[in-house]
């Protein structure tokens, strides 16, 4: 089930990592991948405004070996994702049934890397700590705020004591009462945001597991939680100044609650006693 992370995924994860030039070759690469393919390294330096320097430079930050291997992995790539509807990256309301295609078929390639990520050995493990935790703390902030309280209700509704919150410092505070048998699970894209860091570094002295949901296992918070989950994201295929899709947060938090819907006892006399309570407020 595992699966080696893509390079598409890891230009995406480095993006806001990269120089200025090195960010020109990374948009090139993403706007034109099926080109880029059957180009020399010549071709690439003078289609994106840069040198062939850089690109060795861009290739080895990829971690991949040279610009021949780059494009065998981009080819290997396309050839896995290809489908009989072409699709681009191209967003128009002119088109807005092709568009829709290329919005389906990125957002079905952030979930199959999602899910090709995950350690299935690991994510053993992190269910069996959050099954058992005395209290489940999901902290977020900014965008990721969303992902948390969602996933405190979903952990509510079938019996584990989870909290979520929209204030940061109320957050950490909360953390500070965290204990060894609790659970923190951190979400954050970049894996960088420093009021999250603060919280897992505070439930960590705390004796608490953590848990980070993160695009980057290389981050601070990838680096610092017990346990990490690697999300995948396209949105910088889209959107140039915004790079966080809560699609493949949300999936994990749903892969966790399916889990451990299936595995805590009574979960589902929980999740019918908890619909019979709100039943009246959707009518």
């Amino acid at each position: 089930m595992e699966k080696q992370q893509s390079v598409m995924d890891t230009i995406n994860i480095l993006y806001d990592t990269f120089f200025e030039q090195e960010k020109k070759i990374a948009n090139y690469i993403m706007q034109n991948r099926e080109e880029v393919v059957n180009m020399t390294i010549g071709e690439l330096a003078e289609a994106s405004g840069t040198s062939v320097a850089t690109i060795s430079r861009f290739c080895k930050k990829c971690e991949v070996d040279g610009f021949h291997h780059l494009k065998i992995s981009l080819a290997r790539e396309i050839v896995e994702g290809d489908s009989n509807t072409p699709v681009s990256n191209h967003i128009s309301r002119d088109n807005i049934g092709q568009s829709l295609q290329n919005i389906l078929a990125n957002k079905m390639e952030e979930l199959k890397q999602t899910v090709s990520l995950i350690n299935e050995k690991q994510l053993n493990t992190i269910l069996d700590c959050i099954q058992h935790a005395g209290v489940v703390q999901l902290v977020a902030v900014g965008n990721t705020i969303p992902v948390a309280l969602d996933g405190a209700f979903k952990l509510n509704e079938i019996g584990i004591k989870a909290v979520a919150g929209t204030i940061w410092e109320t957050q950490l505070a909360f953390t500070l009462s965290l204990k060894k048998g609790d659970v923190l699970i951190a979400i954050s894209n970049s894996g960088e945001s420093r009021q999250v860091v603060k919280m897992v570094r505070t439930a960590r002295k705390n004796g608490a597991t953590t848990i980070g949901i993160t695009n980057n296992p290389k981050s601070t918070i990838g680096s610092d939680v017990d346990y990490h989950i690697q999300t995948a994201t396209r949105e910088k295929l889209f959107l140039n100044e915004f790079c966080f899709s809560r699609v493949s947060a949300m999936t994990v938090m749903e892969i966790l609650y399916l889990f451990l819907t299936v595995g805590q006892e009574r979960s589902y006399d929980r999740l019918s006693a908890c619909e019979s309570l709100i039943a009246d407020e959707k009518v």
